[in-house]
């Protein structure tokens, strides 16, 4: 029996989705809750897995398609029969990019150009021309500016990703008064707390302990004592957040995504630590919810591992911070009157100049500092 496969809803305002890869090929086999294909949204990107288990007979949206939710995008015949299954009424018919002749350019050099997906759906339209869509892989498109391109360079369409990532960007500088201030803070404590109890936390908690976890409930205790910074503007308004839900900034191939741990200002140390690392692993695999990046009030950033020092992150709107984790390095430091081999980390706070004041911002990262320098809270 023939099912169709549709385009879900990721969210209440999310009605459309970018399908970037499929991940079977019509004629395989898929199981019943295997992811079928992979999809971003302006909120979120995911695997979609697959309602039923049978073969994969017809792909009808293909890669680089935007498609409505709701909207027929592939058949699974449940029955896993050959069979050849016809496009359902309603569905436009797949269609499939074709190289286009460029001026100028000999038929192989022609056959490497491509255009660019068109800005709706995945069919052509009734009674019009086909229209070319992504296909898998690498786009080049032929552009025309001042400077020509080379016939060696490459002109890559954005993905989905990279687009709402500048968008965003782009916004927040628009929006916000950007500022910033760099505090130096001596970790020596954490870092030993970590190192002597990461085997036994993670036997006892079945979770393993990172540096993040140490800043995120530093954060949280300082974030309680200057509300201000987990504040968002909403026109003439300053909105005091009565919760704190914290994003966490996780790398991606593509890009980048912001997933945020609802109320971490009721959660312990252990706790904060298991959802980190859950989201962190969620994110990585694309199994976020879109409820599960959305209502943040305040961001860390560690950009940290890759050895950055320190960096001014970008405000992610409507918050009114983001604080930025530096690399932790041991170097010699002034302690006491001498000189001491300590683990010393930058952290760089981004603030709204709108609505924080400079020296609010350096208060709240003093006592960021000290909650991290004479660590206190219990990590079990």
């Amino acid at each position: 029996m023939p099912t169709n496969i549709i385009m879900p809803q990721m969210g209440e305002s999310v009605f459309e989705g970018t399908i970037t890869r499929w991940l079977k090929k019509e004629g395989d086999r898929v199981l019943r809750d295997e992811p079928l294909f992979e999809i971003s949204t302006d909120k979120v990107d995911t695997e979609i897995p697959s309602p039923v288990g049978g073969i994969l007979r017809k792909i009808i949206c293909p890669v680089g398609a935007k498609v409505p939710i709701h909207t027929v995008v592939a058949i699974v015949d449940e029955s896993g029969a050959p069979a050849e299954e016809a496009v359902p009424r309603g569905a436009a018919a797949p269609v499939r990019a074709e190289p286009a002749p460029v001026a100028g350019l000999d038929p192989t050099e022609a056959e490497t150009r491509r255009f660019a997906p068109p800005a709706g759906g995945c069919g052509t339209g009734a009674g019009g021309p086909p229209r070319p869509v992504a296909a898998e892989g690498p786009l080049l498109l032929e552009v025309s500016s001042e400077a020509p391109l080379a016939l060696r360079d490459q002109v890559v369409p954005m993905s989905p990703m990279r687009e709402r990532i500048a968008e965003h960007m782009v916004r927040s500088r628009r929006t916000a008064a950007h500022a910033a201030t760099v505090f130096e803070a001596d970790v020596t404590r954490i870092v030993e707390i970590r190192e002597r109890e990461k085997r036994d936390f993670e036997i006892v908690t079945g979770t393993r302990l990172t540096y993040t976890p140490f800043f995120a409930a530093a954060c949280v205790q300082a974030l309680r004592e200057f509300p201000i910074l987990n504040s968002s503007v909403e026109g003439k308004n300053i909105v005091y957040r009565k919760e704190i839900h914290l994003g966490v900034a996780v790398a991606l191939p593509d890009g980048l995504i912001v997933p945020v741990i609802r109320n971490a200002g009721e959660r312990s140390f252990v706790d904060l630590c298991r959802t980190l690392n859950d989201l962190a692993e969620r994110a990585r695999t694309k199994r976020l919810s879109v409820e599960e990046v959305q209502g943040g009030t305040f961001t860390i950033t560690n950009p940290g591992p890759y050895g950055g020092l320190f960096g001014t992150p970008i405000i992610n709107q409507p918050q009114v911070a983001i604080l930025g984790i530096g690399t932790i390095e041991r170097r010699p430091v002034v302690v006491h009157e001498a000189i001491a081999i300590r683990s010393m980390c930058y952290l760089c706070l981004s603030f709204d100049h709108r609505v924080v004041d400079g020296a609010v911002a350096d208060r709240f990262m003093a006592r960021l500092k000290g909650i991290l320098q004479e660590w206190t809270i219990p990590i079990r």
